[in-house]
């Protein structure tokens, strides 16, 4: 049985037969090539041919031209498998399309091999620059060969703060939540911590003893409660805490995984949310969050916009504008109000 023969790509050259005009004109129409005194009239008929004919310009032979791949890497451990973490890569995205770049993903399952393996590959196919991303915020220590190209740190930071980073400001957040429990009433404020030594655990905490500090809150050791970051976690955390003899009527719970651990709590407690106890989780895992009854109020990482900042400012250090010392960024993380508080 013969094969269809494979329709011939449409050319410059016939653009510019179509349109009649030269390959030069067709050139610097495609190319929006500033200053080339192109008639209104004449920029229609080119762009009319290259709708008509399916003309694609050889990206690869501009690119060469240029000397610029248009492509960022994104190299991550595995937020590329979480789903909380999406919007990471929406926010990036969309910058890097609204400036005419591809964002060519590498996911490296926290494996060492294919991290290096992944960082050769990108810098074989001459990306502008790479992001690196971790899946919670944490220090790391980038492999020697980011070097070779603009670097930015996403959700994670050098020891030796050389390289431009962006984080979710938890301490702030920790603040923040700890305070619209104040707001709303709450003295007796319970913290339900993870045991894991990572940057947010000491910073939530942080800032939740800074919230208490400002507000004229004596710090009560017996109402922070530390245990792994899992809804068991949180179930164990909330049935402690409400056996003290003076138990908390507010609980600030480090993710929303553990606020769902103190609903079962509470529940088995026969405690309302919030009537009797409020709850504050963080993250906002929607999944999670959105679905607890009554929904969870919980502050959100700002995923989305940590995306964002990171081709944004890696684009100002592929067009040359480099700062003197690399940018250590904070974001804001938004609080979530829902009816748990």
């Amino acid at each position: 049985m013969n094969q269809p023969s494979q329709k011939k790509r449409p050319s410059m050259k016939d653009v510019a037969e179509l349109a009649g005009v030269s390959q030069t004109t067709v050139s610097f129409v495609i190319n929006n090539t500033p200053d080339a005194g192109i008639p209104e009239n004449t920029k229609q008929r080119v762009w009319a041919a290259v709708k008509k004919l399916g003309y694609r310009p050889n990206v690869l032979a501009q690119s060469l031209r240029m000397q610029r791949s248009g492509i960022i890497g994104f190299i991550s451990d595995k937020i590329a498998i979480t789903p909380q973490a999406g919007k990471i890569f929406e926010g990036a995205q969309d910058v890097a399309w609204a400036h005419g770049k591809i964002l060519l993903l590498v996911n490296t399952k926290n494996n060492p091999e294919l991290k290096d393996a992944g960082i050769d590959m990108l810098l074989a196919r001459q990306v502008e620059g790479i992001i690196y991303g971790t899946m919670f915020h944490r220090p790391v220590d980038p492999p020697v060969s980011l070097r070779e190209v603009p670097t930015v740190l996403l959700d994670c930071f050098a020891e030796d703060r050389s390289y431009p980073s962006v984080v979710p400001d938890e301490i702030a957040g920790g603040q923040k939540a700890t305070e619209i429990l104040i707001n709303k009433g709450h003295r007796r404020i319970a913290f339900i911590n993870c045991t894991d030594p990572v940057p947010a655990s000491f910073y939530r905490l942080e800032g939740y003893r800074t919230a208490l500090r400002i507000h004229n809150i004596p710090y009560d050791e017996t109402l922070v409660y530390e245990s792994i970051s899992t809804p068991d976690g949180g179930y164990r955390g909330t049935q402690a805490l409400m056996r003290l003899p003076d138990p908390p009527t507010a609980i600030f719970c480090f993710n929303d995984r553990m606020a769902m651990g103190a609903y079962d709590a509470l529940r088995k407690l026969g405690k309302r949310i919030p009537n009797d106890v409020a709850i504050m989780g963080f993250d906002n895992q929607e999944l999670i969050a959105a679905y607890l009854y009554p929904p969870l109020s919980t502050m959100e990482l700002p995923h989305l916009e940590m995306g964002k900042w990171a081709v944004n400012h890696l684009l100002r250090q592929i067009s040359g504008k480099k700062d003197v010392k690399p940018v250590q960024h904070k974001i804001e993380c938004p609080y979530i109000e829902r009816d748990s508080t």
